[in-house]
């Protein structure tokens, strides 16, 4: 986003920043590809979790199994009409792989899954035919790459994961954890980076707001403000506290609903069996060729050790109920 040339920039606001251009654009969308929209299985993969917690390497290891629809960057910037788009966009070019701004060894390309959904649910959440919309999106999307199954991959679902649900009642929902002391470590080193990103390039606060990505940076908004102790965004402890809000109100629904598996990405690097359940959970053949790497990184910021004792037990809760659901 910050090596984006003048036009480009230009483009993306053109196309995002409107409320009514975004609107106009998916109705026209819909008046030319909508009854070209097939119905479909609906037995549609959804990940929503914490950003730093392996959604990113879960979305492309299931999208390797070629059976999958899912939002790209070649759907950007008018990412409410993927038909119309992809047959307007005559400059279209496939880039070679790059790393991402995160600049955590992660490489995207033009094709590359994304999360990009959230512009839909800034468009239409407050509007009371929103799920009829959806399911329609969801169809459009399907029809642009003629597939039957949709996969999602956005943090932000983690605040509306019951609507996912309601809408999609046969869909399984994914919800990636890590190590909480890790995750927190990683939270906050993003955040000082996009901070000091965004202050260099303001175009990059523009666009993560465009996209409607809020999890770190100049427009951070925490996901859980209730009971909250440590509101220092520069503290280890603001995120741990983060970590343990999200995730015990997680496992409050997890143990409530039949369709969300909490996901460990430890187990996934570090015992093949739990991915090779997770496949047979998802119907998918065996298709991510890399190995899911565990990255751990030295604490040198200071914490709460009554937090951090609360937080691993609940790592521990987590563990055993994905377990539990993935061998069912």
């Amino acid at each position: 986003m910050n090596n984006y040339s003048w036009l480009e920039r230009k483009l993306h606001q053109f196309a995002l920043s409107s409320q009514f251009m975004r609107e106009a654009m998916f109705d026209l969308e819909r008046l030319i590809f909508s009854d070209k929209a097939q119905e479909n299985t609906q037995d549609h993969i959804f990940i929503a979790g914490l950003a730093r917690s392996g959604t990113t390497i879960l979305l492309n290891a299931i999208y390797g199994s070629k059976q999958f629809a899912s939002l790209s960057y070649d759907d950007m910037p008018f990412i409410l009409s993927p038909n119309l788009w992809s047959k307007l966009n005559f400059t279209k070019k496939h880039l070679e792989p790059k790393e991402r701004a995160h600049g955590d060894n992660i490489k995207i390309s033009t094709n590359s899954p994304e999360a990009f959904e959230e512009v839909f649910w800034n468009t239409f959440s407050g509007k009371p035919e929103k799920e009829k919309l959806f399911k329609e999106y969801i169809f459009l999307i399907l029809n642009k790459n003629k597939k039957t199954r949709y996969l999602s991959k956005n943090n932000n679902n983690i605040r509306r994961l019951v609507e996912i649900k309601k809408i999609y009642p046969k869909a399984k929902i994914l919800i990636p954890f890590r190590d909480p002391l890790q995750h927190a470590n990683s939270l906050l080193f993003q955040h000082k980076k996009f901070l000091e990103d965004q202050k260099n390039d303001l175009f990059v606060l523009e666009y993560m707001g465009l996209i409607g990505h809020s999890e770190f940076g100049l427009g951070y908004k925490p996901v859980s403000f209730m009971n909250t102790e440590f509101r220092n965004e520069a503290s280890l402890n603001h995120w741990l506290e983060q970590w343990f809000l999200v995730y015990k109100n997680i496992l409050t629904q997890t143990l409530e609903t039949k369709n969300f598996y909490p996901i460990c990405y430890e187990s996934l690097c570090s015992n093949p069996e739990y991915w090779s359940q997770l496949e047979e959970l998802l119907k998918i053949e065996h298709c991510f060729e890399e190995n899911f790497v565990e990255s751990k990184k030295e604490i040198l910021n200071s914490f709460d050790k009554g937090l951090l004792t609360k937080s691993i037990n609940l790592y521990a809760d987590l563990i055993k109920i994905s377990l539990k659901k993935l061998s069912v």
